[in-house]
């Protein structure tokens, strides 16, 4: 009797591989633009690693490297003109693309008004994340907590520089248990008729040097304007958020690093 046998296939050895989710920014109401969450998106490993000559990678480099994976929205929302229209709620928006969607997104810290979502309002957030692709939808809503949740909604704006677009949701409906349908959260799509479509913004690494001479520093509101060699320029851009970020910058002998998007 002849006996055969066979040999298992040879498996290639498993390498490890890490990936690298860097954030060096506030999650807090108080700071930065103001979100408690983040998105973050992995970077090239020689962004987390410690350069001899350099100690360490710049940040602003590292944030080129993140803006060129993520997508910073501008959301604008009004809150309508009417007796008791303002909310007391925590609100919340999750954006729709073509691709994926954003989640659920908390609307903590409003960069106009200290106190959010008042009667005739706009206030102003700012959302940052991944490629979801061509905005399609929304959805806001609230958590009816609070002693004033009944909310009347007039219109979302939501702009996107490094996409070219700013679109309008016009919605004109209370989220409140206790008016119209009784909903406190609806999807609301895109005006077409006020969708505006601009050159899309690009980002930029801005380094500043404050001099060692007395009294150099500044803590007023340092903006940057770029000329092209046609003639054009872009919007004044300030370099700061916030005026925290004012006190804390351009002080005297110091190098400070933005990310800007004109």
């Amino acid at each position: 009797r002849l006996l055969t046998s066979k040999r298992a296939p040879r498996e290639e050895p498993f390498v490890p591989f890490s990936y690298y989710f860097p954030c060096q920014r506030w999650l807090a109401v108080e700071e930065d633009d103001g979100q408690i969450a983040r998105e973050l998106v992995p970077v090239d490993e020689a962004f987390v690693k410690k350069d001899p000559e350099n100690d360490g990678q710049s940040p602003a480099t590292l944030g080129l490297e993140q803006k060129a994976k993520s997508t910073t929205y501008t959301v604008k929302v009004k809150t309508g003109d009417k007796k008791n229209a303002g909310t007391d709620a925590n609100v919340f928006i999750t954006l729709y693309g073509s691709k994926d969607d954003t989640g659920i997104v908390s609307l903590k810290a409003s960069k106009i008004n200290k106190n959010k979502f008042e009667r005739g309002k706009v206030d102003e957030f700012t959302v940052e994340s991944v490629d979801i692709g061509d905005l399609k939808k929304i959805k806001i809503g609230h958590d009816n907590k609070g002693n004033s949740t009944g909310w009347f909604l007039e219109w979302v704006e939501i702009d996107a520089p490094s996409l070219g677009q700013c679109l309008k949701f016009p919605c004109g409906r209370w989220l409140d248990k206790s008016e119209d349908d009784g909903a406190i959260e609806r999807i609301i799509f895109p005006a077409e008729l006020q969708t505006v479509e601009y050159i899309p913004f690009v980002p930029y690494e801005i380094t500043v040097y404050t001099s060692d001479i007395f009294g150099a520093g500044t803590d007023a509101d340092v903006f940057i304007v770029l000329y092209g060699s046609d003639g054009t320029c872009t919007q004044q851009k300030s370099l700061c958020l916030n005026k925290r970020e004012q006190r804390m910058y351009f002080e005297r002998n110091s190098v400070n690093q933005f990310i800007v998007e004109v």
